[in-house]
């Protein structure tokens, strides 16, 4: 079954200069579900948060606005991007 943290997750990686998402310094970015998590997306009262890890070479300004575009008609209230790294390569370990 697909919630709608996955379904944010989805728009944000779909986005132009987007490498991946990230859990934050201490994974605290992170939607918990039942058995797993969705790392990277928080769903709050007021919208979401979402933490991206932007291709080198990207806007990193382009891509906040561009992320926030795809999220905003998924949630109710704000979408707050967080540019957590730049990276040429992204690997979640």
């Amino acid at each position: 079954m697909t919630s709608p943290a996955d379904v944010i997750a989805a728009a944000a990686l779909a986005v132009d200069g987007v490498a991946g998402l990230h859990g934050g310094m201490f994974g605290e970015a992170a939607t918990y579900l039942p058995g797993r998590q969705a790392t990277g997306v928080r769903i709050t009262e007021s919208g979401a948060d979402v933490h991206v890890v932007v291709s080198y070479g990207s806007s990193v300004h382009q891509v906040a606005e561009a992320v926030r575009r795809a999220v905003a008609p998924l949630v109710t209230g704000s979408v707050d991007v967080v540019i957590e790294d730049v990276m040429s390569t992204w690997s979640e370990t």
